[in-house]
Parts: structure tokens; sequence; C-alpha cells
């Protein structure tokens, strides 16, 4: 009964099948393709019900995660998916119990394994990176033109850093870190452009522009607790001061470059207690993590966007986000409009317990109580609708 009842939804209702999405980067498989695709390269497998609302909430990150991994040349493993309503014998063979079950099939082993971490990027790639391991096909950007010169700075490049140097060179002076993993196609795209910000400032005695690959260099990267990838790090004297999470063209980096030059580094360094909570003038977004979270959703409503910065959907929405936050400020209700980054190692647990499986979640608290997630549309009309519930107010 219950097979067809799931049956019936998805003939019915097909609409339902994560229609919020653009662009689907994962590839379907069926029962004709499902054998040759993953004899021919590693596959990372969602098998899913399109009725399934865990599944619903993981479609867009599995599409993020498909739109970084699926690289159109010499992809290393192919995020997938199967709709078990329409493949019930292919589940079944794989042993799906239940929605949404996410599997490995490595290249030449004829088991799979079964992913049982948290649904998160950074989990689901550091996943990836474990079932991978250190194969030497894996790609390598080619950094024939990129090594330095030590005895002449004035003349550098991109600075290639290996645990052998890695420590000596940036335990004094100015540095900005890509943490990369070859086989990440957003690092791919954004190799050309670190290139030409390196030689932009090859003159530039102040400050070194360098590289680390995290496949072949991790201890280093776990140090630095780098979960995905690309990662963007300012460091000095060898102490992490800030992560990257601007835009990502040429005249972008150089501006931060000159920013980061300019003293404000220093003012940027935080203490990683997380006790204290800042607004962001002037939109009045409230910067959340560490005790600064209970303390601040105890009294009131507050509404909270958990994100990381690299998140195509976190970017899209927080534009938005920050009108909302302006528009319910000027109001002086008392409504609190927050944000968690969920990529600070801080933040980490707490995004866990209030079970963050995606990004962006949003969740409105009442006097510390959480509420329902909210899943309706992102536009400020409908943002602005669900606060006005909340509240119980006519217009905001």
């Amino acid at each position: 009964m219950i097979v067809k009842i799931s049956l019936l939804l998805a003939l019915l209702c097909p609409a339902i099948v994560f229609a919020d999405s653009e662009e689907n980067f994962a590839i379907a498989l069926s029962p004709e393709t499902f054998d040759n695709a993953i004899k021919e390269n590693n596959h990372f497998i969602m098998f899913f019900a399109p009725w399934c609302g865990h599944c619903k909430r993981l479609h867009p990150l599995w599409e993020q995660l498909a739109e970084m991994m699926n690289v159109k040349e010499d992809a290393k493993v192919i995020i997938a998916k199967v709709d078990c309503t329409e493949h019930q014998k292919l589940c079944a063979q794989n042993e799906v119990t239940g929605y949404p079950t996410l599997r490995f099939f490595k290249l030449g082993e004829t088991e799979s394994v079964k992913f049982k971490g948290s649904r998160d990027m950074p989990a689901m790639t550091e996943f990836i990176q474990q079932q991978l391991g250190s194969e030497n096909e894996i790609p390598t950007e080619d950094d024939s033109e990129n090594e330095i010169e030590q005895d002449a700075p004035s003349a550098k490049k991109l600075v290639e850093l290996t645990e052998n140097n890695f420590a000596s060179h940036v335990s004094s002076g100015n540095h900005f870190v890509k943490f990369y993993a070859p086989w990440c196609s957003h690092c791919q795209r954004l190799a050309p452009v670190w290139d030409e910000l390196a030689n932009s400032l090859k003159d530039e005695t102040s400050v070194s522009i360098a590289k680390i690959d995290c496949t072949l260099y991790r201890p280093i990267c776990q140090d630095f607790e780098v979960k995905s990838y690309p990662i963007l790090l300012w460091i000095e004297d060898g102490k992490k001061i800030e992560k990257y999470s601007g835009s990502r063209s040429l005249g972008d980096f150089q501006a931060y470059v000159k920013k980061m030059l300019g003293g404000s580094a220093k003012k940027n360094e935080v203490d990683d207690s997380g006790a204290d909570e800042k607004d962001e003038d002037p939109t009045g977004v409230v910067q959340l993590s560490g005790e600064a979270f209970e303390n601040t959703v105890k009294n009131g409503i507050t509404f909270v966007k958990f994100y990381a910065p690299w998140c195509g959907h976190c970017q899209k929405l927080s534009p938005v986000w920050d009108q909302l936050a302006a528009k319910t400020h000027s109001k002086n209700l008392g409504i609190k409009i927050a944000k968690v980054d969920c990529t600070q190692s801080e933040n980490k647990e707490l995004c866990q317990e209030q079970q963050v499986e995606g990004y962006p979640t949003l969740f409105a608290y009442k006097n510390g109580d959480k509420l329902s997630e909210y899943e309706g549309g992102r536009s400020l009309e409908d943002l602005n609708n669900y606060i006005v519930k909340l509240v119980g107010h006519d217009e905001l």
C-alpha cells in the first residue's frame, strides 16, 4: 500500500520534485545507465523519493555539490541521484531502506560505502576526499610557472606551499593563502585569477600570495580547519586572521589585499571565545556565535539564518536578509534578524545541535524555543509575511 501511494504521489505531483532548483547538475541514473556508470568512474549517489521532506531539504546542497564536482573533463567523482519511486528494484538492490540514502561507489570495488555523516558540505566533501584517497591520477594545477625565486622576492609569483616549507613561510609577515583540491571545479575556475593576483603583486614585498593542495597535505589543512574548497585565508605571523568571503574577481582580491595591508587586519583578529555579538550596520543583522546565540534567542523573537559563505543559495539570500533586517529594525518591534556562519569552528557544534543539514537553513526562535524550520519562498515579501505572522502585527 505504501509503495502504491508513493507511486501515485510521484505521478500526480511531479512539480513537487525539487521545484526550487534552477538547474540540475546531479546526473539522474536509471537501471539502464547505473551499472555502466559506476564501472566508468567513482560515483556519490543520492537515493531519494520526491515526496520526502529530508530529500527536498538536501536537494539544493546536493546540486551545489554536483556543480562543484561534475566538472566537464576528467572528473574524479560524479554526483548522481536515483529516484526510488521510479526505480524501486534498483534501490532495493542497493539496500536503500530510507530516504535519502547516500552511497559512494568506488571505481573497481564491488561494495559501496554508505555516508553516515551530517548532511552539510564540509562533511560530504571530507567524506569524498576520504573515499578518493591520495590517488596519483588526480589532476593538479600547472605549477611549472608558479615557482618562487627565493633569492629574488621582487620577481616572485605564486608560492607553492608544502609540508616542508609551509610553517617557515607563514611564520612571519602577511600571507594570502588558497587552500584547494585539484578536483574541485570552483578551485579550477579560480586558479587563473589567483595566478593573476600573484603576478600583479610580484613587486609587493609586504605580502605573499600562496596556495596549498589539501589532497596532498591534509594535516596542514586540518590544522587550519579547512572543510571545503577553495578556502582563502589571510595569515599573519603564522596565525589565521580572517577568512575571505567576498567576490572572486581580480579587482576584488586586489582591493582586499590593499585593505588588509592598510592595518585593518589587526582589527579583524577576534577572540575565539565567541562570547560577544555584533550588529552589522546599517542593516542590523546580528552575527551570532558561541554563547551569544543562546543569550540572544532566549528573549523575544529571533529569526536566524544558518549559512556558509561559499554557498551559492546563501549568497543570493544575503542581500534579501539584510533588507529584512533593515525593515524590521526600522519599526523598533524588538525582532532580531540574525545569522550564524556554520563554517566557523566555534559554530560547528552549535549548527549540529540546531540540526542544520544544509545551507541556508532558516529557524525562528521565540523566547528560546525553536519553531519549525522556515521552508517558504525567499523573497523579501515572503520573509516579511512570515515575520508578520510570528509577531501578530498586520504589517511591518
